[in-house]
């Protein structure tokens, strides 16, 4: 399995993916607001979304794992 981990602490603003859909590497997946800024989280990885781990409004350390390919 193949995780999309947190690059920064911050809440979750937008999840750009759903359960099923096709991830190429590069792909923004999550959306982040961190210190008012707005962080773009990639995938590092291509795969498909089997688990998403975090909801709209979720506190996320740096290092969490947001996403779960397979």
């Amino acid at each position: 399995m193949k995780q999309v981990l947190s690059t920064m602490a911050g809440i979750v603003l937008d999840i750009k993916v759903s359960k099923g859909d096709q991830v190429n590497t590069g792909l923004t997946v999550i959306m982040l607001e961190s210190m008012k800024m707005v962080i773009p989280i990639e995938s590092l990885d291509a795969g498909i979304v089997e688990k998403i781990n975090v909801a709209i409004g979720d506190f996320v350390n740096e290092g969490d794992t947001l996403l779960i390919l397979r």
